[in-house]
């Protein structure tokens, strides 16, 4: 039963990431056909309504002041976050980008002692350890492969949006401990939506084609579907517990592109998908001891 307990929210956690990673290549395709802050807008607003019909009707009340406060903090932190990195996507190889970002959650096993007061253990450690050094057998040298006709925005754009990712997990499990899934999906498509509205007589423009519009709403529902998995398994389990199944994006996104796009699998795929799933199970294991 205990095992169970502990698995769980592991589960669920993979799970968010696959429809967080599967958003990804949609949000991808949609920077590059409508442009970065166009592709964030329609998303977010398709998102706030898709909230909407699914939250207010069940008559919630209103948030207490603190819990508000951070519901804002991690709207904000998430709009400037993820416009880094979709801008960042729109410029940099897709494999770059996500090893890059990786550096994410071993900054916040950093973060989880000082703020979440959790006590992180030798097998956090290792699984993390484990789990950047699978995709770092895959994407390294991609990685390292910094010469003068890189694109040094758009690699700055993605470490910034990793920083705060990281910070933007922390903030995921003290959020997660106060309000629910739903509540949680709500505030932040809510809020991101109308902090992009400064940007509408500036920049907006209506999606072009009906893939277009497909494309944000199917991005909308996603995320959506993504931040209350990742909300409820964050509920339950520790951050610390849980930043090694970040690593499991670079799975989804090596069967996708396989699946979408024929990119080959290769052996050093294999290899470091191998290192990623073991630390995963070194993490559902001996989870902070």
């Amino acid at each position: 039963m205990m095992r169970q307990a502990v698995q769980y929210p592991m589960l669920i956690a993979t799970l968010g990431i696959l429809l967080f990673s599967m958003m990804d290549a949609v949000m991808k395709g949609q920077a590059l056909a409508m442009g970065t802050y166009n592709a964030m807008f329609w998303r977010m607003a398709m998102g706030a309504l898709i909230v909407a019909v699914l939250y207010l009707p069940t008559r919630p009340t209103r948030a207490s002041g603190r819990v508000l406060r951070i519901h804002l903090i991690r709207a904000a932190l998430t709009a400037v976050m993820a416009y880094l990195f979709f801008f960042g996507l729109t410029r940099i190889p897709l494999a770059q980008a996500i090893g890059l970002s990786f550096i994410a959650p071993i900054i916040t096993l950093f973060l989880a002692v000082p703020i979440l007061k959790e006590r992180v253990g030798a097998n956090a450690r290792l699984a993390a350890l484990l789990g950047f050094g699978g995709v770092m057998v895959v994407v390294g040298g991609e990685l390292m492969a910094v010469d003068a006709g890189s694109d040094l925005l758009g690699m700055g754009a993605v470490l910034t949006s990793a920083v705060m990712y990281a910070g933007n997990l922390v903030l995921q499990r003290m959020q997660a401990l106060v309000a629910r899934p739903l509540e949680i999906a709500f505030y932040q498509n809510t809020i991101v939506f109308v902090m992009l509205l400064v940007g509408v007589p500036f920049a907006v423009s209506w999606p072009a084609t009906n893939m277009q519009w497909g494309g944000a709403a199917l991005a909308a529902a996603l995320a959506v579907g993504s931040l209350m998995l990742m909300s409820l398994a964050y509920r339950q389990a520790e951050a610390q517990r849980l930043v090694a199944i970040e690593y499991t994006a670079f799975i989804w996104a090596a069967m996708l592109g396989w699946w979408f796009f024929s990119e080959p699998v290769t052996a050093r795929t294999l290899l470091g998908t191998g290192l990623i799933v073991l630390g995963c199970l070194v993490s559902a294991r001996g989870g902070g001891q």
